[in-house]
């Protein structure tokens, strides 16, 4: 409900600056693509896909994949990137980048998300993480408002630390966000709480307090 945003740099940062995965880029289409040292996996960002599937992460023995839209969030996408070093045994700033052991439904509780026959459902009722275990994709994220184009999907041999990874992060409840990039629905329905970061007339915690006394549980 927040948009994709602009944290383009968590996404390849790490992975070039701390691990040392090599990376091209076409400065006239915005292509590029970065390979792990060892060969064995690459990531594919082309924000002129026509079907809006901007990010692409394959391994090649064995093949998966991950795919994310452009509507994505780029926490929960940096989420997946940051972790691919430590699957292929580069525990280098393991403690910074963590992948995290919790279970998807003790994560959807956290969050406040409902879990019904294994599909977990956000509380607005407008996100799904869905299992499909007897298909090629295995999990697969899809958003009412995109209802043609999941925000994500992880194909059969995907490991499930990059969809705990994933979810943890698109579950947050509270993110920052321009006011420009927030989706149009986003700033006129009321299922979210938008509080003002910085440059306020008043104190944000005092805009949010005040917004929740209008909107009682309602969450930002």
């Amino acid at each position: 409900m927040a948009g994709a945003g602009d944290r383009l740099a968590d996404v390849f940062g790490p992975l070039i600056h701390l691990f040392g995965w090599s990376a091209q880029h076409d400065a006239a289409t915005g292509y590029t693509t970065i390979d792990s040292p060892d060969g064995s996996m690459f990531i594919d960002f082309d924000p002129l896909q026509p079907l809006g599937r901007w990010w692409t992460i394959a391994h090649h023995e064995p093949y998966w994949d991950v795919r994310f839209s452009r509507q994505a969030p780029l926490e929960a996408v940096a989420a997946v990137t940051q972790a691919l070093p430590q699957l292929l045994g580069d525990t280098r700033h393991a403690e910074r980048i963590p992948i995290t052991d919790m279970p998807l439904n003790q994560l959807a509780e956290l969050n406040d998300w409902s879990v019904e026959d294994g599909v977990l459902t956000s509380p607005d009722g407008y996100c799904h993480l869905l299992p499909t275990p007897d298909e090629d994709i295995a999990w697969r994220a899809e958003h009412t408002f995109f209802e043609k184009q999941p925000l994500a999907t992880f194909t059969r041999d995907a490991p499930e630390g990059l969809v705990r990874n994933f979810f943890a992060h698109l579950t947050e409840p509270a993110v920052e966000r321009d006011f420009a990039d927030i989706l149009f629905s986003t700033r006129y329905e009321h299922s979210g709480l938008i509080t003002p970061a910085g440059g306020a007339a008043i104190n944000p915690h005092v805009d949010h307090a005040l917004a929740q006394l209008v909107s009682p549980g309602r969450r930002r």
